[in-house]
């Protein structure tokens, strides 16, 4: 499967738009539903695609339930695959190669007035140094025809380029747009030790599609998914240069900093490319960030009691806030499970726990739970002086923040009856 085999059934936009603020115009006015855009003033030939990836679309698409998907996911990680090699001449990302590479001519968007200019939002980058190979997402500020300033926050690529620095080298990479799906978010996931996300789509996708992930290797040594939209050649470079403001998951705008600069050698694409114009602090962003850290928090949960799924909620910008689903076994499951959800995904500020019969994803749902099910002075958990996320504002100058945690469920071995609802 690629990534346009997910965008059956999502509205054609054949009006000229410009990269230039007109996609995120049309994607707010229309409530961010799915749309590609085929006349793109600036990028003849390349069209656009915006809001295809959230949870719900892709528990259709493969035919799961949001709890089934989170179960996968974790089960990738821990039985990855190895990707198989195929020759040039039959990868489809190979089909046509920029004569003089010029990213401007490229469907990149510059989405919010707020923001530098036109950004890479859904690339992923792969990178490989010291026989280590990496792959995860960094925004990229298009600075001009061959470089992209990049911001890589304090996880494996940026200890990678840090070791390289020192060394004096330049890091070889691949930027690839569209790829599958199951290569997103194996590229949204993060490990505490150095595995390989592309083993990880390849289990995804042998579990998912009964097929391996076929990878080509490119001119520079880095191999990348054959299908993908775009796959370009380019080096981390030793030059820095100031990049931001950005606006981020949370919708607030991030801060200008001297940051890595990434040069261009080849720009490759299939015929007739769709360029991921993902929009941040919406549907996709809120999905690759959160839906890949479910797995992670329901791992957590399940060693204290069984946890049937997960949601990173929008109020929370799919990062900073959970609804986790259990099914109680004793008295103080629901403390136990706010403590294990909180260490499994170190970056939450909040979390509220839930019985199975709450949809986590309805939030009118789960304050009726909240409404019924909790009472403030004997169900809340708050915590202080925790190491926080960067993406919250609120946060004091040592990056520490206070936690909370609520417990909604009703308590085991009492009549359930006038806990439950009949809508």
């Amino acid at each position: 499967m690629a990534f346009r085999d997910l965008l059956s059934g999502v509205e054609i936009i054949d009006d000229e738009v410009s990269v230039n603020h007109d996609m995120y115009d049309l994607s707010i006015s229309s409530g961010n539903s799915p749309m590609i855009f085929t006349s793109i003033k600036e990028s003849p030939g390349h069209s656009a695609v915006m809001n295809v990836l959230a949870r719900d679309r892709l528990c259709e698409l493969y035919d799961l339930t949001p709890g089934e998907l989170i179960d996968i996911l974790a089960w990738a990680m821990k039985n990855p695959v190895e990707p198989v090699l195929i020759d040039r001449s039959k990868a489809a990302v190979l089909e046509n190669t920029q004569k003089d590479v010029d990213l401007t001519k490229l469907p990149i968007p510059w989405h919010y007035r707020e923001d530098r200019g036109r950004y890479q939002s859904a690339s992923v980058i792969i990178a490989q140094y010291n026989g280590i190979r990496n792959m995860s997402f960094h925004r990229q500020f298009l600075r001009d025809t061959n470089h992209c300033v990049s911001r890589f926050v304090p996880r494996h690529l940026r200890t990678m380029t840090d070791k390289a620095k020192e060394n004096g080298d330049d890091v070889d990479i691949a930027v690839v747009n569209g790829p599958d799906a199951l290569v997103l978010l194996a590229a949204a996931m993060s490990f505490e030790h150095n595995l390989d996300e592309l083993s990880v789509a390849a289990a995804l996708y042998q579990r998912l599609y009964g097929n391996p992930l076929e990878l080509v290797e490119l001119s520079n040594g880095i191999q990348v998914p054959a299908d993908a939209e775009y796959a370009m050649e380019a080096r981390i470079t030793l030059e820095c240069d100031d990049e931001g403001p950005y606006v981020d998951i949370t919708g607030t705008v991030d801060d200008v900093r001297q940051e890595s600069v990434i040069e261009y050698d080849a720009v490759h694409h299939r015929n007739s490319p769709l360029f991921h114009a993902l929009l941040p602090a919406q549907v996709e962003h809120r999905t690759l960030m959160g839906l890949p850290r479910a797995p992670t928090i329901k791992a957590a949960v399940n060693e204290v009691v069984p946890c049937t799924d997960v949601y990173m909620t929008d109020g929370g910008s799919g990062w900073l806030s959970a609804v986790v689903a259990i099914r109680p076994q004793e008295e103080g499951d629901g403390i136990k499970a706010i403590h294990a959800a909180l260490n499994g995904h170190r970056s939450m500020k909040q979390v509220t726990i839930v019985n199975e019969d709450i949809d986590c994803s309805d939030p009118v749902r789960v304050e009726w739970a909240l409404m019924t099910r909790w009472q403030p002075d004997k169900d809340t958990v708050i915590l202080s002086g925790q190491k926080g996320s960067s993406l919250d504002p609120s946060r004091d100058s040592n990056g520490l923040t206070s936690k909370i945690g609520i417990d909604a469920t009703i308590p085991p071995n009492i009549d359930h009856t006038p806990y439950e609802s009949v809508l």
